[in-house]
């Protein structure tokens, strides 16, 4: 007598046999003859590019005027950015608790929650010196990496009240990227308060199911499906964190500065560009010119994605013009010549536009430009020559 297995038994392994047969057949690559993408762009990359005329442009746009220039800039960029957070109310500035604090080695670290939003709250630390203020002050701003388990972490070295799991993964990353320091703590050794937040995807602001940068871009496609774009989003957070920063007794709020390396380095010229209280911004290793970032000279497959579109800015101003709007403010750029995410062609493109803006408001003294014999990272000289920077405009 044949034994015959139990209905529920033979339902769950025809399931899994066809889930092995369609993953077999999904997991062989399927290439059809004809296209029309290739390497995450279009094939006509090179005609769209030659249609990027960025009539906004300081040089390019009708307006004499440089101030008047500036706020029309400005506006258009925001007006790419969608919807803004909403704050509480009009005149609100953000409201804090404080978590956790302790003493460090001559500042304080504090681990607070910030209301930046009526929608959300921000996890965010600051360190503040020993003795009197007011002191200058530093909006410290987090890579990207495509580690979004850490964020304010990789600038400013973990509080003890966090978990073992992310001081270790803090440590790791300070070793890979900032030769083992922490930029936070340094600026705070020297007499700056120092202010860093998680961005929207990043650390205390993740994912229930654990951190995934396959996930960011789709998360970030359904944010637009809300009307928002999550990169503005993290820029818009920038801004009311320096607000925050400013309103802090501790500060003195005409000494304002931010920095950051990588996506940091965006952050900080984006935020330059964007908010008044910044007096100087500092940027190491993220900056570009659209024809050299979005074609195909080069082999890589990462040319930006989510994390700093604004949708349709290009159509209007290029990296290197929105980072013009800053002017005449002070500013630092470093990048590397041995990094294969910016390369030199479109750094050097890039610090010719901005330098021809300084030198039109008379003020090319003010704007520092640097390529240095590196990869794409902060070492400890590119920190120290952050400070000698600040020491001079802050």
């Amino acid at each position: 007598m044949k034994r015959r297995l139990p209905q529920p038994l033979r339902r769950g392994i025809l399931l899994t046999l066809v889930g092995l047969t369609l993953f077999s057949f999904c997991a062989t690559a399927q290439k059809r003859a004809r296209f029309e993408f290739r390497r995450n762009l279009p094939v006509y990359a090179d005609s769209l590019l030659k249609d990027l005329t960025y009539p906004m442009a300081w040089g390019n746009s009708p307006i004499t005027d440089f101030a008047e220039w500036r706020r029309a800039a400005r506006q258009k960029v925001f007006d790419c950015m969608l919807t803004p957070p909403p704050v509480g109310c009009a005149a609100a500035l953000p409201q804090s608790t404080i978590l956790a604090e302790e003493q460090r080695d001559g500042y304080r670290a504090l681990k607070l929650e910030i209301r930046l939003s009526r929608y959300y709250t921000v996890p965010a630390y600051v360190l503040i010196p020993d003795g009197k203020g007011p002191f200058p002050a530093v909006n410290a701003l987090h890579d990207h990496g495509a580690h979004l388990f850490i964020g304010k972490e990789k600038m400013i070295r973990p509080l003890a009240c966090e978990d073992s799991t992310v001081v270790k993964d803090a440590d790791e990353w300070a070793a890979s990227l900032y030769e083992g320091q922490f930029v936070g703590d340094y600026l705070a050794r020297n007499g700056y308060v120092v202010f860093s937040a998680d961005a929207p995807m990043w650390g205390e602001r993740g994912q229930e199911e654990g951190p995934r940068r396959d996930r960011y871009d789709m998360i970030a496609g359904n944010m637009m499906m809300y009307g928002i774009d999550l990169s503005a989003y993290m820029t818009y957070d920038d801004i009311s964190g320096t607000e925050f920063l400013a309103q802090m007794p501790e500060v003195d709020p005409s000494r304002i500065g931010c920095m950051g390396c990588s996506m940091g380095a965006y952050r900080a010229w984006m935020l330059s560009a964007l908010s008044d209280r910044i007096k100087a911004g500092a940027s190491i290793c993220w900056l570009t010119t659209t024809d050299e970032q979005m074609s195909f000279k080069y082999s890589r497959t990462e040319n930006g994605g989510f994390a700093n579109c604004f949708p349709g800015l290009r159509r209007w101003l290029d990296y290197p013009h929105v980072a013009s709007i800053a002017c005449p403010k002070a500013m630092l750029f470093i990048n590397g010549s041995q990094d294969k995410l910016f390369p030199v062609a479109g750094v050097e493109k890039a610090f010719r536009i901005m330098h021809d803006v300084w030198k039109s408001q008379n003020a090319d003294d003010c704007l520092e430009t640097e390529i240095w014999d590196m990869p794409h990272s902060c070492p400890r000289k590119a920190q120290e020559r952050v400070l000698q920077f600040f020491r001079k405009h802050l």
